[in-house]
């Protein structure tokens, strides 16, 4: 999805592999910190944000989450200073995390096209942190053997090492794609005029704003690690990922 409304061009959007950049500081103050350019993910669609640093001075100021407003607003940690607008800066995205979280939330749309395709099922919420998260469906009923066959299944889809493209559709043509929304809502904004399109291709093709990893062999393996009942028609299944 698109926020044209933003003066920081988003980075991670466009090459969700880049950890290191430049920018310029736009503004910093109670709000948080805009850069012109900036590769941290500010979170939404269930995926946190990213933690890294912003260096610039022979400074450090340590960024431990974003928000999304008029503006896309780094938040520093407590006390850390605040560049003054107009300084260079470098940033850099905590690795570990950010790539952990690609695998997860790559692993969960792995997990819903594999339960669309065998149980026809839509989602109906889901929330991930790094190498752990649920997914929610609208499953009235559970065949015998469903957390095996779910666990088996997903991780023949990972072995099968899927290439996962990202692309940016016009709505009109986002929307005409067959199944694109996999969720029980449509959670696409209607202001929302281009549409970003994560496809597993050959399981799962669906509007996603997050980052992801380019192969379902990088995941690593999903273990359906429980499938609780949350009221009538509804499951939740939590799943952790592993090298």
């Amino acid at each position: 999805m698109s926020e044209t409304h933003w003066r920081t061009h988003r980075l991670e959007l466009d090459d969700q592999t880049l950890r290191e950049w430049d920018a310029a500081v736009l503004s910093a103050g109670a709000d948080g910190i805009v850069l012109d350019r900036s590769a941290f993910y500010p979170g939404g669609g269930g995926q946190p944000p990213d933690h890294g640093v912003l260096l610039w001075g022979g400074v450090q100021t340590r960024i431990t989450g974003a928000r999304k407003g008029d503006d896309l607003y780094l938040i520093p940690a407590a006390d850390d200073p605040l560049p003054p607008v107009g300084t260079a800066v470098r940033g850099a995205v905590e690795d570990e995390r950010r790539t952990a979280l690609m695998r997860t939330h790559s692993g969960l749309h792995v997990l819903c096209g594999v339960v669309f395709r065998d149980f026809g099922a839509l989602v109906t919420g889901g929330n991930m942190e790094p190498l752990t998260a649920r997914m929610d469906f609208n499953l009235p009923g559970l065949p015998e053997g469903f957390r095996d066959a779910v666990e088996a299944a997903c991780n023949a889809e990972i072995r099968a090492g899927r290439r996962i493209d990202v692309r940016v559709l016009p709505r009109d043509e986002a929307f005409a794609l067959p199944d694109i929304i996999r969720t029980a809502t449509n959670l696409v904004p209607p202001e929302v005029k281009e549409v970003r399109i994560i496809d597993i291709v050959g399981l799962d093709t669906q509007a996603d704003g997050g980052t992801h990893v380019a192969s379902t062999s990088q995941v690593g393996r999903i273990e359906v690690a429980k499938v609780e009942s949350k009221g009538k028609g509804f499951r939740r299944l939590r799943i952790r990922i592993g090298d």
